[in-house]
């Protein structure tokens, strides 16, 4: 999809968090993935990030990812073409997990091709994925 000028006027980034280090202070809109299944609990996993591929496949594999993915891209339907209409400049859309390193990864960068799809240029930055 070709980016449009509305879509061009309003830069969004998509963070990924860990709630255990507090929540970005220049967050627009925070979603919290802490009901999924933490890949820190899985041994062979915990080693690695959302970054990495077992992590998310085994993230993507949850009943509850996909359908709250697709509710937030339902979302963002609305609020993306409304933020541009409203002349806003600016949006930042954070993800938070436990520490910011497995769920709050994936998800933030599923999100951030589903903006991209809508015709938007996400920045895309995970905050705590190597602390």
């Amino acid at each position: 999809m070709s980016t449009s000028c509305g879509a061009a006027s309003l830069q969004v980034t998509v963070v990924s968090f860990g709630y255990k280090h507090g929540v970005p202070l220049d967050a627009d809109l925070v979603f919290d993935c802490r009901f999924l299944p933490n890949p820190h609990w899985v041994e062979e996993l915990r080693p690695l990030t959302g970054l990495d591929p077992p992590v998310r496949r085994y993230v993507m594999s949850q009943c509850e990812t996909s359908p709250f993915l697709d509710k937030l891209d339902d979302l963002f339907s609305l609020l993306l073409p409304a933020y541009v209409k409203e002349g806003k400049s600016y949006l930042t859309v954070a993800i938070g997990c436990t520490g910011g390193q497995h769920r709050s990864v994936v998800l933030a960068e599923e999100l951030a091709e589903r903006i991209a799809a809508r015709g938007f240029e996400p920045t895309l930055h995970h905050r705590d994925v190597h602390r």
